[in-house]
């Protein structure tokens, strides 16, 4: 019986130093060597080298001369994920639903609400989606525009750079970095 306790106790260190020490080590080394910036964050900086964000998490502009990403129920705290499990027919999620279609349409009286990607009006299930669809994109044009003194054919053709295509060539959908997007766009205007 007691040459049984020391075998466990034996095979507890064992695992502990194995599974709870060196293999976090060996995880954290490799992700470091093979893939350094996804293993710290994907954080992106401006041209100063400041951390202005994260490629993965989603951020709210109040300027309405750059691109609006997806509405947050979170407001895009990255300490967690998630947004309200609403159906379709949940008065909140409804009425958060007009006021966003009504910021909308005062934020960009030029493009009809019919043209509005449904997109930039609810939010992601994480809340926190740093991407909108080129379609999403494509719709702020005529009021970035507007507001930047760029021309459109200028903002069709940095949102064409910025899209992402399908992963692999096959998974997911086309989509566009809503951060990264408007960094370009702020070198753009500076030029």
């Amino acid at each position: 019986m007691k040459n049984n306790v020391f075998v466990a106790i034996r095979a507890s260190i064992v695992f502990i130093v194995l599974c709870g020490i060196l293999y976090p080590l060996a995880c954290t080394g490799l992700a470091q060597l093979f893939m350094p910036s996804q293993a710290n964050g994907s954080l992106v900086h401006n041209a100063e080298g400041e951390v202005i964000g994260s490629a993965l998490i989603g951020q709210q502009y109040d300027n309405p001369a750059y691109f609006q990403g997806r509405v947050s129920s979170i407001d895009y705290n990255g300490a967690g994920s998630g947004s309200n499990n609403y159906g379709p027919s949940n008065p909140e999620l409804l009425q958060r639903t007009k006021d966003s279609i009504e910021a909308w349409k005062t934020a960009n009286p030029d493009v009809p609400v019919s043209e509005l990607p449904i997109a930039l009006v609810t939010n992601s299930g994480s809340g926190l989606d740093p991407h909108i669809t080129p379609a999403s994109a494509e719709v702020q044009i005529p009021r970035i525009s507007k507001l930047t003194g760029l021309s459109q054919q200028q903002l069709h053709e940095l949102v064409e750079e910025q899209t992402e295509g399908r992963d692999l060539g096959l998974f997911g959908e086309p989509r566009v970095n809503v951060l990264e997007l408007n960094l370009k766009l702020q070198a753009m205007m500076t030029q």
